[in-house]
């Protein structure tokens, strides 16, 4: 915009509203503090999405303008006396997406394809690249970012499906639903049924999930590499139309954050990337099967390993510079580009975008215009009084700091210091429960009654992470850093029974 503010327009409740998000954006942000990796993430995988925790996981950024560090005027100050159990407290943040207003179809959907077949992925990509790992030390520093982040997506898909599963809650959406529906139908007995719509555009995603999946979504095709192909030839192609004909991550809004990851000056490893895109390819074909068009289309009669190998090797797509050529030529360039990765991403677009459209049209379409319908019956049923799912967009939660019970034990509220000492312990003070030697240094001079983390009732999903956990006063008493396995159904109903937001405690952030 004419200010320099960027501007989004946010779709809530499939559409029924529309807000429009000012933000002021900035670029040169620093890292200027994170503690080692070794207590950022201690307990590692196992302890992930548990409660107690003993972590520091945190990091501080500074944002700069014009090379000077930027001043505020509005900012929150840090909490000397922290939280105490029972406190009231505000979590603001921008959580990723949930499914709360979803209809039964959608949820079966979900539980029956897509949950599954991702878990399926993550376990097989999490041994290849343990496998990787393991050959050499190098090896396994490329691939340790790459191993957390399906370790966790692995246990957050399983903790939304625990969520799918458990009949009690499923009955009582189910029971909602129905009750929905037929107030609807005595309104308007011959008016259409938006939730007989949906589950017919979840009969046609159920069709088409394998090649949305595997070319569209590029599950089959695993590189940062190939990413950067597909981005290159959508990205100038779609430039070429009018701004409201293109694909909708394509727009002009799009294109600045588009172009930074395109650009992007982060390394590039083209021993793993053979080894990701090898595997991919392989498992697209088996789901896919043999004779599959596109899978023909991408082999051209090699084999997965041979197509990886040889793509990977000669690609000059890892140089930032070959990049910014073949995009600055726009799609006459792309078009006659002899570069195998994007000869190979070319290959397949044109199915790409056949299912793409299928799924616009006949799926997405579907669930945006009667989920607005639903939206629109609910409203004229309970009033405007139920907050929209998710957007990755700036919400404000608050919620109780409360421990709670689990197999008939109490889980106290929160941890100290001096607990991870002994959890440590307990765990021979071996990797993942490995403290690093500045906090067995530093053990004498710490308070170790210092509280660590600690637990609310804030209702948060995967998105808060870093979210400032403020008290009444408006001080900093946390950072969000997970939440336990009991929060992950929140995905579909918010349940504070057990279910609790986990925070890096203000106290012990300032004794570190």
């Amino acid at each position: 915009s004419a200010s320099g503010q960027r501007c989004d327009v946010v779709t809530f409740y499939s559409g029924e509203a529309f807000h429009l998000y000012k933000y002021k954006k900035y670029t040169d942000v620093r890292l200027v503090f994170a503690p080692e990796f070794d207590a950022a993430f201690f307990g590692g995988d196992p302890d992930n999405f548990t409660y107690p925790r003993y972590d520091l996981d945190i990091s501080f950024f500074r944002v700069y303008e014009n090379d000077k560090p930027i001043h505020p005027e509005h900012f929150l100050h840090w909490s000397k006396g922290g939280v105490r159990d029972g406190d009231l407290i505000f979590v603001s943040g921008h959580p990723g997406a949930t499914g709360r207003l979803r209809t039964m179809a959608q949820m079966d959907f979900l539980r029956d394809v897509d949950y599954p077949s991702r878990l399926e992925t993550y376990k097989r990509r999490i041994d290849l690249l343990q496998k990787f790992s393991g050959e050499s030390e190098e090896n396994a520093r490329i691939a340790k970012e790459e191993i957390f982040a399906y370790q966790n997506s692995q246990k957050a898909i399983a903790g939304y499906k625990t969520g799918l599963d458990d009949k009690q809650l499923m009955a009582t959406k189910a029971a909602d639903e129905t009750k929905l529906r037929n107030q609807v139908k005595a309104k308007n007995p011959n008016g259409a049924d938006p939730w007989a719509e949906i589950e017919g555009a979840m009969k046609v995603q159920r069709t088409i999930y394998a090649p949305l999946t595997y070319v569209e979504r590029m599950r089959g095709f695993n590189s940062d590499l190939a990413n950067t192909a597909r981005r290159i030839i959508r990205t100038t192609a779609e430039k070429a139309k009018p701004n409201g004909e293109r694909l909708r991550e394509y727009r002009d809004s799009a294109l600045p954050s588009l172009e930074q990851e395109i650009f992007s000056t982060a390394p590039i490893y083209k021993s793993l990337e053979t080894v990701t895109l090898a595997d991919s390819l392989e498992q697209m074909q088996a789901v896919l099967g043999a004779d599959d068009p596109i899978v023909k289309k991408a082999l051209n009669g090699k084999s997965p390993a041979e197509v990886a190998k040889e793509a990977i090797a000669s690609t000059k797509l890892d140089d930032v510079a070959f990049r910014k050529q073949l995009y600055e030529g726009g799609t006459a360039a792309v078009e006659a580009s002899k570069d195998p990765m994007i000869l190979l991403m070319r290959s397949i677009d044109p199915e790409a975008r056949a299912v793409r459209k299928e799924y616009d049209d006949n799926v997405d379409a579907v669930e945006k215009r009667d989920g607005a319908a639903i939206a629109r019956a609910r409203f004229a049923e309970s009033g405007f009084n139920q907050p929209p799912d998710a957007t990755f967009t700036l919400r404000l939660s608050y919620g109780q700091v409360k421990g709670y019970t689990e197999n008939g034990k109490q889980v106290p509220y929160t941890t100290n210091i001096g607990g991870a000492f002994e959890h440590a312990s307990e765990h021979g003070n071996k990797p993942p429960y490995q403290l690093p030697e500045s906090w067995m240094n530093a053990k004498p001079k710490l308070n170790l009654s210092t509280p660590l983390d600690f637990v609310s009732t804030a209702d948060i999903i995967g998105g808060n992470s870093g979210s400032p956990t403020v008290n009444t006063r408006g001080e900093v008493v946390g950072i969000i850093s997970d939440g336990n396995i009991e929060s992950l159904p929140l995905d579909f109903v918010y349940d504070d029974r057990q279910a609790r937001a986990v925070s890096v405690d203000s106290r012990a952030i300032q004794e570190a």
